[in-house]
């Protein structure tokens, strides 16, 4: 590691050769609190990544009441966050709000399992075997590009009204975001791991169960997060069009009666869904593949 003058902690050392003649020696650098006590910066960082993570929502909320209550927005169209909460917790109690909140979660949960399988295995083949990849990748490349919502029409003529198309879009989604990252992540994969594997004598499973699957997993796995975030965003906007329940169907039906708080209701359950689910994707990562880095935006620990 490279130490400047102006780095902080350091102090300069002299070391005299001959009488006379002074030369200057090497920069010391003193130990700072990370390295004397690293558990307790830590959690020091921690806590305050924490309390900055919690406080910026609930300083917009806050804000938000604020302006519906003294008038500066209109609440009409804007309903203050009490207004929502409210309204929300009626709807549950009364158990209005959860078979909407079903509906879009078993559609969300098929479509991204059968997404995310497909995409896995064929970004595997793609990955490992040139031929497969020369034959389909210019064609997955142009349907790729194909806004997901156009397909919609093709899926209810396929499928009818009714599950089949929500599922169906929602895996259509998901599985080009998990097939590109699993696709790049095998051919990732650097040339000495191969090549010991075959040094080895690996057969294709094992190359495939102690190589690729490990050396490619992170990657992966990094798609599958980001895929599940966005099939929620797909869903949504799947069950506004040809849908008769869901939160989907539930924000923009609330939208055309001016419910705006039965619409904000709808969009903070889409958010929670969201997060959830990405997080839940996220920790199921983490355990499947303990030998990757860890999240730094998450911490160390």
């Amino acid at each position: 590691m490279s130490l400047t003058k102006n780095t902080k902690n350091t102090k300069k050392t002299k070391t005299t050769r001959s009488p006379g003649k002074e030369t200057e020696g090497i920069l010391v650098r003193k130990p700072g609190p990370q390295e004397l006590q690293p558990a307790r910066t830590h959690r020091r960082r921690r806590t305050l990544e924490i309390s900055l993570a919690i406080a910026v929502p609930v300083a917009l909320v806050l804000l938000w009441q604020l302006a519906a209550v003294q008038g500066w927005i209109d609440d009409r169209i804007y309903p203050a966050p009490q207004t929502i909460i409210e309204d929300g917790w009626e709807r549950a109690a009364d158990g209005e709000l959860w078979p909407d909140v079903w509906a879009t979660l078993k559609r969300v949960l098929a479509g991204y399992a059968i997404g995310t399988v497909a995409g896995y295995v064929l970004g595997l083949l793609m990955g490992s075997l040139s031929l497969v990849r020369a034959a389909l990748e210019p064609l997955l490349d142009a349907l790729y590009v194909v806004p997901k919502l156009a397909l919609l029409p093709i899926f209810l003529n396929m499928f009818g009204l009714g599950e089949g198309p929500q599922i169906a879009l929602v895996a259509a989604t998901v599985f080009f975001f998990v097939w590109i990252s699993t696709m790049a992540a095998v051919l990732a994969v650097p040339d000495g791991h191969r090549d010991a594997g075959q040094v080895f004598g690996a057969s294709p499973w094992q190359m495939f169960r102690h190589v690729l699957l490990p050396a490619s997993l992170p990657a992966v796995l990094v798609g599958a997060r980001i895929a599940a975030g966005v099939a929620v965003l797909v869903i949504v906007a799947s069950e506004s069009i040809a849908a008769s329940d869901g939160l989907g169907h539930l924000i923009f039906d609330s939208r055309a009666l001016f419910q705006n708080d039965v619409m904000f209701v709808g969009i903070v359950c889409v958010a929670v869904l969201g997060v959830v689910f990405s997080e839940l994707v996220r920790i199921a990562g983490r355990f499947l593949t303990p030998w990757a880095p860890r999240d730094r935006g998450r911490g160390q620990s």
